[in-house]
């Protein structure tokens, strides 16, 4: 597939008195999952950074912001984020999995709504920011899929339907994830070349994403690198419970368990 052109980039600046930033994604966080999700509250109120960004698949579904409006997971989801959003600035971006998180609950939050991608200009380096899905090139149907789903006729007629059957949707889409994962078919990852065009036109020389679940440190052409971010699984054999943090030593992975 033809690299896509290279998008816009939102800017932000970090405050001087920053010292360090944290960096998540692909939680998948479920209501089937509670390990996760009690690993990742426990992370969010005990973490000292100065700012934690989620880059996208804090959730493994997320069908519309009213979810959260009654008492249950997504309701317990936003007060973990809400608590910490009180200490420090909490940062979400899109993933493929929870793209219809929206201004309610970002609202309702006092999270920052991160736009994919971004840039981060933080002690000295511009780092760039993004989920990572949009640059995984071989993977034609998603990416046909994505374009779909992010227009806002799709989203205004998907979250006209009753709660209860977005429910439902989503329910069957995640037995068709697990199935997938059960198989073993490979996913695709994210294109060199494509992502040192972005790295170039955002004038960074590292970016950070997620979504390949290849937790790694790529070296790319003209002295630039991509981190690759670790998913979150409290309940793997060897769990799965990373944070990048960034700082004056650099990059450095920081395990939770």
């Amino acid at each position: 597939m033809d690299a896509p052109a290279v998008p816009p980039f939102q800017e932000l600046q970090a405050p001087a008195s920053w010292r360090t930033a944290d960096f998540i994604s692909d939680l998948h966080l479920h209501a089937s999952e509670p390990a996760t999700f009690d690993a990742w509250r426990a992370y969010m109120r005990t973490t000292g950074t100065d700012a934690v960004f989620i880059l996208g698949d804090l959730f493994e579904v997320w069908v519309g912001d009213d979810a959260a409006l009654e008492p249950g997971f997504a309701a317990d989801c936003a007060a973990v984020m809400k608590a910490t959003a009180a200490r420090m600035p909490v940062f979400f971006m899109h993933g493929n999995r929870d793209f219809l998180v929206g201004p309610g609950f970002i609202r309702a939050t006092h999270a920052t709504l991160l736009e994919d991608p971004s840039v981060f200009t933080f002690l000295g380096e511009r780092w760039l920011l993004t989920h990572g899905d949009a640059l995984c090139l071989q993977d034609a149907d998603y990416l046909a899929f994505r374009a779909q789903v992010r227009t806002q006729h799709w989203q205004r007629d998907f979250l006209a339907k009753p709660l209860a059957e977005r429910k439902a949707i989503a329910r069957g889409l995640r037995e068709q994830s697990e199935a997938r994962k059960r198989s073993g078919a490979p996913y695709a990852d994210v294109d060199a070349d494509a992502a040192t065009s972005w790295l170039k036109a955002a004038d960074a020389r590292v970016m950070i994403h997620g979504h390949t679940h290849r937790p790694g440190d790529h070296e790319l052409p003209g002295g630039r690198r991509r981190i690759v971010l670790s998913d979150w699984d409290a309940a793997a054999t060897r769990p799965r419970l990373q944070v990048l943090r960034i700082g004056d030593a650099g990059a450095l992975r920081v395990e939770l368990a």
